[in-house]
């Protein structure tokens, strides 16, 4: 080993980038594809939205491919200290622009806030 590899070694890896909380937008397989039947996840949006606004400053957006599980389309994954949220089968602008509204109130807090109600029946148990 090289005296870089003992320092990485002996000292933890930090981040300067601690939003309060993270969601992760399936867009995969199965997620997202209207050409199949399946509603749309409105990618460009939430982008625009997010970068219009800020918001990762509260709530980092990741769209990533497969999250599965597939039978529940569309899947986001919501991260914060609290804990991980599962939530599948969004649909229509309703679903996203409560987590668009959530994202926009963790900001202004400054910390993960818990997600809106009107969700609550598209949560579900990953694990």
């Amino acid at each position: 080993m090289n005296q870089d590899q003992d320092s990485a070694a002996a000292a933890p890896l930090t981040t300067k980038v601690k939003p309060p909380a993270q969601i992760l937008f399936c867009k995969g397989c199965c997620c997202g594809k209207t050409e199949r039947g399946l509603p749309e996840v409105p990618v460009d949006r939430l982008k625009a939205t997010w970068k219009a606004e800020k918001l990762n400053k509260g709530v980092q957006l990741t769209i990533s491919g497969c999250l599965g599980p597939c039978d529940l389309p569309n899947v986001a994954v919501v991260v914060t200290p609290q804990g991980t949220e599962w939530y599948g089968k969004l649909d229509g602008d309703a679903h996203y622009d409560a987590i668009i509204d959530w994202a926009r109130a963790c900001l202004a807090e400054g910390s993960a806030l818990p997600m809106p109600k009107s969700l609550d029946q598209y949560r579900f148990e990953r694990f």
